[in-house]
This record gives structure tokens, C-alpha cells and sequence, in this order.
């Protein structure tokens, strides 16, 4: 018989990429008032693993991750992509930039034991979560790092990317650890 655990444990992150710094500073500034403080903030990594995005994004294109301070429920990773659609969108709507679509907003979430993307497509290694929202399991924690699958996207291959990530792991482990160690745990 199953025996209710304690929570899963997670941290919000965002990948936001674009070719404009200002469209991913606008990203930071609608995000934060939403999710609380960014804890971690990666530098720009270069995106060129893949042509897919340059008819709508164009080319030159920058990654940077947010890593939002406080702790989230696990179930809250399709209302999370659900916003991030809606700011995508926002934003394009404003013909700042001359691209259709000049940012693209992934969230994801860092477990002790997982890094976990949402997506709007399904495939045979995702998981239909609600409201058309499917997550997978990037990356997995094993033996001190972060370890790809073979459905793994290429920047998330990147060892780079994954020391970041490992970084925010990092930073939630020492939070689980002063919460379990409270008499109140929240």
C-alpha cells in the first residue's frame, strides 16, 4: 500500500532565449513580480545547436536561465508554461522587435533528482501533466551532476549548462536540508 511522502522539493527555472538582451531583460522584469526573486541567474550562453528557430527567432541567438528563489510545488509547471506562452506572445504583439517571434520562455523545475522541462508537444518520453501542458525529465541527477538522456536537447548538453543547473541543485539541496532539519517545515 502507498504512504503519502513529503513534498518534492523544487525550484522554478526559466531558459529564455532571444537575440535581443532587451527582450530578455523585459522577460526578467515580467517574471520576477510573478515568481518571487531570481536566487541564481546564469550567464548568456550562445544558442546554435539547431537552425529550427532562425525563420522565427532569427540567428545569434542567447540563452539565459533564472533560477526563482522560492521553493515551488511540482504541480505548478503547466500554469507556469501556460504564462510564459502568454508573455511570449505579449511581447510580440508589441512589434518591438522585427521577429515573429523574438522570445521563446522555458520553464522547467529543479528537483534533488531531476530537471524537468514543460512542453506543448507530446512525445513518448513525456508526460501529459493538464490543460495540454506535458513535462519530461531532461536531465537526471547521478553521481554528483547533472546526466543527459538521449532525448536530451543539445544545449542541455552542454556541460556549461549543466554546472549551472547543477549550481541551482545545489542551492535547493542546502534549502531541503535547513527544512528538514526545522521543527516547521513550510
Amino acid at each position: 500500500m502507498g504512504v503519502p511522502r513529503e513534498p518534492t522539493y523544487s525550484l522554478l527555472v526559466v531558459a529564455c532565449f532571444s537575440r535581443h538582451s532587451d527582450a530578455l531583460n523585459w522577460a526578467t522584469n515580467q517574471l520576477t513580480p510573478k515568481y518571487g526573486k531570481i536566487a541564481l541567474q546564469s550567464p548568456d550562453f550562445p544558442f546554435h545547436h539547431t537552425k529550427y528557430y532562425n525563420s522565427t527567432m532569427g540567428t545569434d541567438l542567447i540563452k539565459r536561465f533564472l533560477v526563482f528563489e522560492p521553493i515551488v510545488s511540482a504541480d505548478c509547471l503547466p500554469n507556469v508554461k501556460h504564462f510564459t506562452i502568454n508573455l511570449e506572445h505579449d511581447l510580440a504583439a508589441t512589434s518591438r522587435f522585427p521577429e515573429v517571434r523574438p522570445l521563446n520562455l522555458d520553464p522547467g523545475l529543479i528537483q534533488l533528482g531531476k530537471f524537468l522541462l514543460a512542453s506543448t508537444k507530446d512525445q513518448v518520453h513525456r508526460v501529459h501533466l493538464q490543460n495540454d501542458i506535458f513535462a519530461e525529465v531532461t536531465l537526471r541527477f547521478q553521481d554528483g551532476a547533472f546526466e543527459i538522456w538521449p532525448w536530451t536537447y543539445a544545449d542541455y548538453r552542454e556541460e556549461s549548462v549543466r554546472d549551472f543547473l547543477g549550481e541551482a541543485r545545489q542551492l535547493l539541496y542546502e534549502r531541503v536540508t535547513k527544512l528538514r532539519q526545522s521543527p516547521e517545515k513550510t
